[in-house]
């Protein structure tokens, strides 16, 4: 779907940002080539002077979110019971990766190693070394709305360095664009740092934007990122070592605090029934649920490729989707039949989602999508249903469809808020929380005994039902001490407890001798 004039507005001002061309100083980096000469004369003293070389700037520091749905995204999901890319034929071998990080065996110089877990490290570290350059350069910029930029840029150097953290641990601390070499921080001083620059510029920000502002940060934004980092707070600020996870301090009432600042504001509401399929519509810049959103617009390297991860190579038009990723038997049947959130899945007879025609498979019978796997190390190619949860944009341009994605919802600060409560010892205060998510699309009641551990697995399975596909899945069963058991196609096996983090990279490490790897590894 073509998106409105004013959505796109701060995406022209990008443009601008292109040609200021410097070197992302930032020690983190193990694929830039610091050497390399710029292609153009502009530096950050000649830039930045007014404001819409600003505006580009910031710009190209939201760009890198579009990255965040690549390599973090796929580590947060196909290392979980949500997602498994199984081998099918000379399809989706890449050197086992996927086997690899399905069935949690990677390494720091394994095929994952090198690909996805580098690529995540390269990709979020270059964000936060543009945030950098951004507010170097806008130091003594004469802008009139300067505390709100520079609040703006925090907020996305922030969310940077979360992911960060949630993959790796404690990172070195960058605010400058001085090139050198740092040791790590630990993982509760970068907790500390992401939660100082989140409060901080909190603020500075505006509570609502204009529509010709969609997809900036706001309060809401920082609320919610507040009130997932204190539901985290005891893994975030916990130590690993071989044996596992220590675990920090709790932080319940402030993620209730963060939660509640979100569900009282007047900006956000649920969308319920039929409804909830706004969120992940082509048009879902219109839903009054999305919190942070990585915006994303049907035009060449600029749109959302989640169709052809899932779709069968005759069920788009063009390009030929990649037939990969699939979903678990056990989470396919998770959901109620009468769940509008089971419409996510696509599984038997299949068509052309482009064309709606009914389909074939490569050998020219009817496609066929079975909800389970047989041997993941070589699949039929009908084999696994599929997440569809974001649904062919009608405008697409080749892969690129122009549906946004949340990284933040309203549905989720009621379950961050439900299961900070029933940790502080208060599960019957967190059931009707728990209902106001479920009862949203599913009409079968929840039945839920009010004690701890029953709310405890009542909260991991809506939150499964809620956010299959959108990243979260890692975090959740990490803090509920699900990650490392056995689960669908990993057979019986049980992951090394010091799994929970990846390892720093081998490429990191060369380029910066001072990075410690994670115990284990």
């Amino acid at each position: 779907m073509t998106k409105p004039a004013a959505y796109t507005s701060y995406r022209k001002a990008a443009a601008l940002a292109l040609l200021l061309v410097a070197p992302l100083p930032f020690s983190m980096q193990g694929c830039t080539d610091l050497t390399e000469t710029p292609q153009s004369q502009i530096t950050p003293d000649q830039f930045y002077h007014t404001d819409a070389e600003v505006l580009g700037g910031v710009a190209s520091v939201y760009a890198k979110l579009r990255a965040t749905l690549d390599a973090y995204y796929d580590l947060s999901e196909i290392s979980t019971d949500e997602v498994v890319v199984p081998t099918r034929g000379q399809d989706w071998f890449d050197n086992g990766k996927w086997i690899e990080l399905h069935h949690q065996t990677w390494g720091a110089n394994s095929a994952l190693g090198l690909d996805d877990i580098n690529s995540a490290y390269d990709n979020l570290s270059i964000g936060i070394a543009r945030a950098n350059v951004v507010l170097n350069a806008i130091e003594n910029s004469p802008i009139a709305n300067k505390a709100a930029i520079v609040a703006e840029v925090r907020v996305l150097r922030a969310f940077y360095y979360y992911q960060l953290m949630d993959l790796f641990g404690g990172m070195p601390i960058v605010t400058t664009t001085e090139i050198a070499t740092r040791p790590r921080a630990t993982r509760a001083a970068t907790f500390d740092f992401i939660e100082k620059e989140l409060t901080e510029s909190r603020g500075d920000l505006p509570a609502t934007r204009p529509a010709s502002e969609y997809g900036r940060v706001t309060q809401g934004a920082v609320d919610a990122m507040l009130a997932e980092l204190y539901l985290n707070a005891e893994v975030f600020s916990g130590t690993v070592t071989t044996a596992g996870l220590t675990k920090g301090t709790p932080r319940w009432q402030d993620a209730i605090d963060a939660a509640d600042a979100v569900l009282n504001s007047p900006h956000y509401s649920m969308e319920c029934g039929a409804d909830w399929k706004k969120n992940f519509s082509p048009d879902n810049y219109n839903s009054t649920e999305n919190i942070f959103a990585v915006n994303l617009m049907a035009a060449p390297g600029l749109g959302l490729n989640f169709p052809m991860r899932v779709l069968h190579y005759n069920q788009y038009d063009s390009p030929t989707p990649w037939n990969g990723f699939s979903t678990l038997a056990e989470t396919y049947h998770a959901f109620d039949d009468n769940d509008v959130r089971k419409s996510i899945f696509l599984e038997g007879p299949q068509v052309n989602l482009v064309t709606g025609l009914p389909t074939t498979d490569r050998a020219g019978n009817p496609l066929f999508f079975t909800d389970t796997i047989g041997d993941i190390h070589q699949a039929n190619e009908n084999e696994g249903a599929r997440i569809m949860k974001w649904p062919v944009d009608p405008a697409h341009v080749a892969e690129n469809n122009g549906n946004d994605f949340a990284w933040f919802r309203l549905a989720e600060m009621y379950l961050i808020k439900a299961e900070a409560l029933n940790e502080l010892g208060q599960p019957a205060a967190a059931i009707p929380l728990i209902n106001t998510v479920h009862d949203c699309t599913d009409p079968t009641p929840l039945n839920v005994a009010a004690n701890q551990q029953a709310v405890r697995d009542a909260i991991l399975k809506e939150r499964l039902l809620e956010f299959t596909g959108e990243g979260k899945r890692r975090m959740d069963m990490i803090r509920m001490g699900t990650f490392l058991k056995p689960f669908g196609l990993k057979g019986d096996q049980t992951a090394e407890p010091y799994r929970i983090l990846f390892p720093i990279p081998a490429t990191q490490i060369q380029t910066n001798p001072l990075l410690e790897q994670n115990p284990g590894y």
